[in-house]
């Protein structure tokens, strides 16, 4: 008996290495929601060094009908790009990120930390000094003097929504499917990293072939308790203003359909964040547009005299509630959608922990016979087409002899097909986008906006190509964050993966230079300028010193096809011809760093110094002071 228990157990196991089971167990899951099965992980991408080279690296070599290999030009670009791909994707896929020890692996630190934010599922794979020690401290490691166990992988601890370290086989397992727990949850998704020791990626162990059986993990869309549903409702039906505050919960959830069928029998209208714009169609008459701090007139007008806020899938940030001073009616209420308990039970609110669809279509059953009085629905309507009317104005705004950025946008929105995809992260294009861009689909918007990462734009865009390779991706960057991160360009031809970048030169850090004014520093730091009189200068200084970089050339060396454009009918004619072109094209525009779009009733907390020698801080601080007093705790009364 003993010898037959034995042998069955034998036959039951596959002897793998670490790295070769990894691989082997990744590409043997799916995720299913809604009776949709579908594989979650599209590929991997991998920068290889010593420490992975003979791991993963030769586990993905060996077995390349597994997982999918992809190849990057920087660690950190590559988990924006992943973040990208399952951002489009509605977090139902994702990708796989290996790095070597050391540097390689840190590089990531970023990417994991915009991943998490977002609360979008990436699989990290760093890889990390020797669990055997015998030869450490090895070459790039950060040693501890008070503990053995430590390395710089511990730095993706904080910014990682789960992580281990696998330091023998037998760990493998349990590592793995924790892994996936978290990846695939809706709720407590983000980075996950997986710090694989490099002689243990090679280590041969006996594994369990149960481990390899494919695996479905189902995504439920669970409804919040009746009783909370009940006292929802109850507070829906007694409010004269409610607002929607739509987040990106509602394009993750599937839910566009759900919101807007409520919306279309209630009347409420809808704000959007920057991850939850083209819940609505731009042109529908509850569609107030983005709210906050880069919000819409129309929404934060209807924002300040809303007696109830229905945030769904939105974690609240001080972008989105304007510092807490967006909603400023005294007995303001709110409650929560959201299938997160942690953004569900924010502002003390009437919490719905739940699905965004399966909660807005049940709302839509229990509200039936209900609505705003016709006389809001009316002032809603009018308040949206008088915004429209001011997006026409900036979209056509013509200035020189640089143009201004909201021309460009105009530009790139008439051209673009509703389908299309605009993609940016960072810098004053963000707020633009967010007041200005004229969503007409769910997926056609893709601002990074959790974490705001400069070189973000063309990974992520990579990403969302990737994803989407029947949509044409529009990759909007500024001169500032073109030069963290742009070698994702040499990737995007290499795939043959076409974007449209274009590239809005101001010249330096526009959208900081404009904060540092409000706050009475001038600019400080913030223009790219020669070193004169042992300083950089500062914008009141009038001085012709810009430096002398081409970075229309420097993305043409990477290999885009590139195109440039100095008035708005050379923009036209230059997006004509990139449509036409197969592999990615980028468009230089020159762009006036001072020819901003205001602000709309809109307030972001950014204290000036309380003491100074310089009266233009003096004064910021002056109104700081003044505008800080509508900030409320929402608290309920």
């Amino acid at each position: 008996m003993i010898d037959s228990a034995y042998d069955h157990a034998m036959a039951t196991t596959i002897r793998l290495t670490v790295a070769q089971a990894l691989v082997r167990f990744l590409a043997a899951q799916a995720v299913e929601r809604d009776g949709v099965e579908r594989p979650f992980f599209a590929g991997c991408f991998g920068i290889f060094g010593h420490g992975n080279v003979a791991g993963v690296g030769q586990a993905l070599h060996e077995r390349p009908d597994l997982l999918r290999y992809f190849q990057a030009r920087n660690e950190q670009a590559m988990v924006h790009t992943a973040v990208g791909y399952a951002r489009m994707k509605n977090r139902l896929e994702t990708f796989v990120c290996t790095t070597s020890v050391g540097p390689g692996a840190t590089n990531m630190v970023t990417g994991a930390a915009l991943a998490t934010v977002n609360r979008v599922p990436v699989l990290l794979l760093p890889s990390d000094v020797f669990a055997a020690r015998t030869a450490d401290p090895v070459l790039q490691q950060v040693e501890s003097p008070s503990r053995g166990d430590v390395s710089a992988n511990d730095s993706f601890i904080p910014v990682s929504r789960f992580f281990d370290r696998v330091e023998r086989p037998e760990q493998l397992a349990s590592a793995a499917l924790g892994a996936l727990r978290v990846l695939t949850s809706q709720a407590d998704t983000g980075a996950v990293t997986l710090a694989l020791p490099q002689d243990v990626q090679t280590e041969a162990h006996d594994f369990p072939a149960e481990l390899f059986e494919p695996r479905v993990w189902h995504v439920p869309r669970p409804l919040p308790d009746p009783a909370a549903l009940a006292r929802a409702v109850e507070l829906i039906r007694g409010a004269r203003r409610p607002l929607f505050v739509a987040g990106g919960g509602v394009i993750y959830s599937e839910a566009t359909a759900a919101l807007r069928a409520l919306v279309d029998a209630t009347g409420i209208p809808v704000g959007e964040t920057q991850a939850g714009k083209g819940s609505l169609p731009f042109d529908h008459p509850g569609a107030a547009g983005g709210i906050g701090a880069t919000g819409t007139l129309a929404a934060n007008r209807l924002a300040a005299q809303a007696d109830l806020v229905i945030g769904v899938g939105t974690r609240w940030s001080d972008f989105t509630t304007a510092s807490r001073s967006a909603f400023r009616q005294p007995d303001v209420r709110f409650v929560n959608v959201n299938v997160a308990e942690i953004d569900a039970l924010k502002h003390s609110g009437a919490s719905l922990h739940g699905d965004a669809r399966a909660t807005l279509e049940r709302l839509t059953e229990l509200l039936d016979g209900w609505s705003v009085e016709p006389s809001y629905r009316t002032e809603v309507a009018g308040l949206a087409s008088e915004w429209d009317a001011e997006v026409t104005r900036l979209y056509t705004l013509e200035h020189e002899p640089l143009l201004a950025q909201s021309a460009v946008i105009g530009a790139v929105n008439d051209f673009s097909d509703p389908t299309d995809v605009v993609v940016c992260a960072a810098g004053s294009l963000p707020g633009d986008l967010h007041k200005l861009w004229r969503t007409r689909d769910p997926k056609g918007y893709h601002v990074e906006y959790g974490f705001s990462c400069m070189g973000y734009e063309i990974a992520g865009g990579l990403g969302v190509k990737l994803a989407a390779p029947d949509r044409d991706v529009y990759v909007l960057v500024g001169d500032g964050s073109y030069l963290m991160l742009a070698q994702e360009i040499v990737t995007s031809v290499q795939e043959g993966c076409k974007l449209t970048i274009l590239l809005l030169d101001n010249e330096g850090f526009a959208s900081i230079g404009s904060l540092s004014r409000s706050l009475g520093t001038d600019g400080f730091g913030t223009r790219y300028r020669y070193r004169r009189d042992d300083s950089l200068g500062l914008d009141s200084e009038e001085r012709d010193d810009t430096l002398p970089v081409d970075l229309a050339a420097n993305a043409a060396s990477l290999g885009a096809h590139v195109l440039r454009a100095g008035t708005i009918e050379e923009l036209r004619a230059a997006l004509a011809q990139a449509k036409a072109i197969e592999r990615t094209v980028l468009i230089y525009v020159p762009v006036d760093r001072y020819e901003g779009v205001p602000g709309y009733e809109g307030w972001w907390d950014v204290p000036p110094a309380e003491v100074s020698e310089t009266e233009a801080v003096q004064e910021a601080r002056r109104s700081y002071e003044d505008a800080r007093t509508e900030q409320r705790p929402y608290l309920e009364p």
